[in-house]
């Protein structure tokens, strides 16, 4: 594996850290404490090209290779303090990006593709209320009608579901077959019977939209079905591999911020008369930082290159999804305690990095499914 990186890299992610630095203005915490979509850095991101990073050129994106978009993405998280934008800009990249150009045709990707790289949102609707991990025991029905479908059913807790100009929704076309039914569909705002709830308050990523997609009557044509009926099982696997393997691109850029926080408050923090880094108990938490760090992006890392290199990446992806996931929360915990109160009072903002982790062990299939799949590939 090659992880070394050519100056051109070197130099955008240089561009990428002082965009997100220097281009982003917003007041983090008043965002978060409203839970606040900085709809204009959304627009502002788009424009600089973020969205397009993992595009095929054809397609009007940048046309990077996975080292590269998760490099790229690795700055911008280390650069943005707005870690729910950095979550939803990956979301949305990853999941109904992703799916419209793997499966999508080619009237879909120029209808639809084009306008999310430009700066819509898009949402991908999957979870119900009572399937969350049991994703396929869906209750929203695709009914076949003259000229396409009739959509009824709620989407629950669905990623940037109040901002979405378009959303890939999955509906079981055939209750009968159970997964084997399901069908995804591209629908988008202003269609009669969709609408989306108002966000919901959250424990973190507060400032990432989130809410629900009502379904009602709702007629989508036969040329807004994504993929062939009962495809819907194929075309979320393979976007949640995606997912999974390279949505802690830009936490993994967090991690290295929150290192380089604690290392600094280390040395000016004095206490007893010295800095606080001078005490092993200080010093072994930030070693242990660093270790997870490194460790997080080497496997990161190889996600990327086999994906670059056409192998299969389920385990891999599944790894590094609940590896970094907890390796996120174990650092913000500690970036805490090496900033005592300061870490704990909400105005340094170091107690929202470590609430913006807890949600990496739920999005994209939980420690728990994660550990289930791994289990799985290996026989069991």
């Amino acid at each position: 594996m090659d992880f070394s990186w050519s100056d051109e890299t070197l130099r955008q992610v240089k561009d990428v850290i002082r965009f997100a630095q220097n281009e982003l203005p917003c007041d983090v915490h008043a965002n978060d404490h409203n839970c606040k979509f900085a709809r204009e850095n959304w627009q502002r991101c788009a424009d600089f090209g973020i969205m397009g990073w993992s595009v095929p050129k054809t397609f009007g994106g940048a046309g990077y290779d996975a080292r590269t978009t998760v490099r790229l993405l690795e700055a911008f998280g280390y650069g943005c303090e707005d870690s729910g934008l950095a979550y939803a800009i990956s979301s949305q990249m990853l999941s109904i990006q992703s799916a419209i150009i793997k499966v999508g045709s080619e009237e879909q990707i120029a209808r639809f593709l084009s306008p999310l790289l430009s700066g819509c949102c898009g949402a991908f609707g999957i979870t119900e209320a009572e399937s969350g991990s049991d994703t396929f025991s869906m209750k929203t029905t695709a009914q076949r009608v003259k000229g396409g479908y009739v959509l009824n059913g709620i989407k629950k807790f669905v990623t940037l579901a109040p901002e979405a100009d378009i959303a890939v929704v999955f509906a079981n076309a055939n209750l009968s077959v159970g997964r084997w039914g399901v069908t995804a569909f591209i629908v988008e705002r202003g269609t009669e019977g969709f609408r989306a709830t108002e966000s919901q308050p959250k424990m973190g990523l507060r400032t990432t939209p989130f809410g629900d997609l009502i379904l009602e009557d709702c007629f989508v044509p036969d040329d807004q079905r994504l993929g062939p009926d009962g495809a819907g099982y194929s075309i979320f696997t393979t976007a949640m591999h995606s997912e999974r393997g390279f949505i802690f691109a830009s936490p993994l850029g967090a991690m290295e911020r929150q290192l380089e926080q604690s290392i600094e408050q280390a040395k000016s923090r004095q206490q007893f008369g010295q800095p606080i880094g001078k005490f092993q108990a200080v010093s072994h938490r930030i070693a242990d930082m660093k270790l997870r760090h490194e460790f997080a992006r080497l496997i990161l890392y190889k996600v990327a290159w086999l994906d670059d290199i056409g192998e299969p990446t389920p385990m891999d992806s599944s790894l590094a999804k609940l590896l970094l996931s907890e390796l996120l929360v174990e650092s913000s915990l500690d970036s805490i305690r090496n900033h005592g109160v300061r870490g704990y009072i909400s105005e340094f903002g170091i107690e929202r990095d470590l609430r913006d982790s807890i949600g990496g062990l739920i999005y994209s299939g939980t420690s728990d499914i994660q550990r289930n799949i791994i289990a799985g590939l290996l026989g069991l």
